[in-house]
């Protein structure tokens, strides 16, 4: 690949430099670098713009703007705008926490654009750049996304440090609000959903007094809330438990992008069922289905209901392609769910519900069966690449 590249490069500029900016010449150069260092753009900022005769070069990879850097000639650097990310624009205000109980984050900064994830209050993040009132963004499973500058509060580095130190407390509820006052009809602050982080404060009467990223403080009934580090400390789940708390959601609506209880898409669904007992694994099914123990669940390209009983254990991760259903092998991921035994699992597909596999069974999803292509072992391979507790993360807890 690398090799292809400098060949390119090469071709581009072999007869003579010029002193115009050959657009073509550097979209076709632009999407070799982009091919090479940041193919998922999911994971890896990448962005050549062209304006005047000024070309603007952004990415969160040093490597893909050094390779860009080094296809312009010399006597046409000073027509480069080179930015390796975070932006200094930023200053130091390069960290931040989500601070409404669902934060939206979009493909676009702006309200109308595609919804590709959510944080949850109290997610730690990394803010990349501005543009108008939006912030692109890193969540801790490595995704980017821009989310309104309203969802979250900027910190330094030292902030940030300030508030990982900071005694913290989970909400465990499904949904639930955070009082103005320590009474149960006291106005309310916010509503909050299971997996909201917040800042402990003091108890009060049967409440918690607690602080949010933003400043705002408010009470949250005590019996509503577990203490963060021991929320994150816990033993590695069982599976029984992944289940457990999978079930909570059954009947959540479908929503694309969604990872709350106020709506989950297939992703965000198995995401959210492995993060609220502790553990992150990567946003969406495509990526899951590249982490964790590959399981032989197939014959000659077709699913074999024989091995996914014999193989599939409660808590594994299924995938499926919709390319199937048009007879192509190999497609992308596009769907996923958990294994719950005998044949049955557990999905968001419309709605969180409970499906199987087997054709004699009452719920047997015959549209989704038809299209398994793999599936994943999760639970014993904690602590491999893309899989961390959240005790191990160090944007949850600052590295000693």
């Amino acid at each position: 690949m690398k090799t292809c590249f400098f060949f390119l490069v090469c071709s581009i500029f072999s007869v003579s430099a010029f002193s115009q900016i050959d657009t073509s010449a550097y979209r076709t150069i632009a999407n070799a670098i982009q091919k090479q260092y940041a193919p998922d753009k999911r994971a890896v900022y990448f962005q050549v713009r062209f304006k005047a005769d000024t070309v603007f070069v952004e990415s969160t990879s040093k490597q893909a703007v050094e390779a860009f850097e080094k296809s312009f000639p010399a006597d046409v650097k000073e027509k480069l705008a080179a930015t390796v990310l975070p932006t200094k624009q930023l200053k130091d205000l390069t960290f931040g926490v989500t601070t409404i109980s669902v934060a939206n984050n979009r493909s676009q900064p702006f309200h109308g654009a595609e919804l590709m994830t959510q944080t949850l209050l109290g997610t730690p993040i990394q803010v990349l750049k501005k543009q108008g009132g939006f912030y692109l963004v890193k969540s801790p499973d490595g995704y980017l996304a821009w989310t309104d500058g309203g969802s979250i509060a900027l910190m330094s580095e030292n902030k940030f440090k300030e508030w990982q130190a900071a005694k913290k407390v989970v909400y465990v509820n499904d949904y639930g609000h955070a009082l103005a006052k320590a009474d149960i009809e006291a106005a309310r602050v916010s509503d909050l959903v299971a997996g909201n982080i917040l800042r402990f404060l003091s108890v009060e009467n049967g409440f918690t007094k607690v602080a949010f990223p933003d400043g705002r403080e408010a009470y949250v009934p005590t019996a509503q809330l577990i203490d963060y580090a021991q929320w994150a400390n816990k033993p590695l789940p069982s599976a029984g438990a992944i289940l457990q708390t999978a079930q909570t959601l059954i009947g959540v609506p479908y929503l694309w992008g969604g990872t709350s209880i106020k709506g989950v898409d297939c992703s965000g669904f198995t995401k959210t069922a492995y993060f609220l007992n502790g553990v992150i694994i990567p946003r969406d099914a495509s990526q899951q289905a590249l982490v964790g123990e590959k399981l032989d669940v197939l014959e000659n390209d077709s699913i074999s209901i024989a091995k996914c009983l014999k193989n599939l254990q409660p808590g594994d991760l299924m995938f499926f392609s919709a390319a199937k259903r048009r007879g192509i092998n190999g497609g992308r991921v596009s769907h996923t769910a958990i294994y719950m035994g005998e044949g049955e699992f557990i999905q968001s597909a419309g709605m969180v519900k409970i499906s199987s596999i087997l054709p004699t069974a009452a719920n047997y999803d015959e549209y989704q069966t038809k299209t398994l292509v793999g599936a994943r072992r999760i639970l014993n391979q904690v602590g491999k690449p893309e899989i961390t507790k959240v005790e191990q993360h160090d944007w949850y807890f600052s590295k000693k």
